[in-house]
C-alpha cells in the first residue's frame, strides 16, 4: 500500500512580503548554517570606514577610563576586561567576535583614547636569569 500523495501548498503571492534585497541568507531564508547567529551583527559592530589600527594577536589592550555611558555594549565590556593587560587574542576569546571585529572595536576605542595598545614583552629584551640570581647572591652577600 503506498502513501497518499501530497502536494505541498504554495503561499498567495499577494500574502508573501517581498525578500530584503541586503538580507544575507538565514537558517530561515536558505543559508546553510543552522546555528543561531546574527550575521548582522558584524557589520553593525566594526562600522563602516574600515579604518583599522595595526593590531595583532598578541598586542597588549590596556583600558585607561571606564566604559563611559556613551559607548556600545561590546566596548563597555571590552573596557571592563581591560582593567589588566590582555592580548587581542584573549579578548576575542572571552567577548566571543572574530578577530577582525576585535581590531574594528578596539580601533574605535583607541582614537576615543580609551584604551592602550601596546606591544607585548618579548622574552629576550628581558635579563637573563642566571645574570639576576648571580646580582641576587651577591647583595644577599653585602
Amino acid at each position: 500500500m503506498t502513501p497518499p500523495q501530497r502536494k505541498r501548498r504554495q503561499p498567495r503571492p499577494e500574502l508573501v512580503p517581498p525578500p530584503l534585497p541586503s538580507a544575507p541568507p538565514t537558517p530561515e531564508n536558505g543559508g546553510e548554517d543552522g546555528d543561531n547567529k546574527n550575521p548582522e551583527r558584524l557589520y553593525v559592530i566594526s562600522g563602516a570606514d574600515g579604518a583599522r589600527a595595526e593590531l595583532d594577536l598578541v598586542t597588549l589592550i590596556v583600558a585607561r577610563a571606564a566604559p563611559p555611558p556613551s559607548v556600545t555594549p561590546e566596548q563597555a565590556a571590552l573596557l571592563r576586561l581591560c582593567l589588566a593587560p590582555l592580548s587581542v587574542a584573549e579578548l576575542s576569546a572571552y567577548l566571543n567576535l572574530p578577530f577582525s571585529a576585535m581590531t574594528a572595536l578596539i580601533t574605535e576605542l583607541i582614537t576615543a583614547e580609551l584604551v592602550t595598545a601596546r606591544a607585548p614583552i618579548v622574552r629576550e629584551a628581558l635579563p637573563d636569569r642566571s645574570l639576576l640570581e648571580a646580582v641576587m647572591h651577591g647583595l644577599q652577600k653585602l
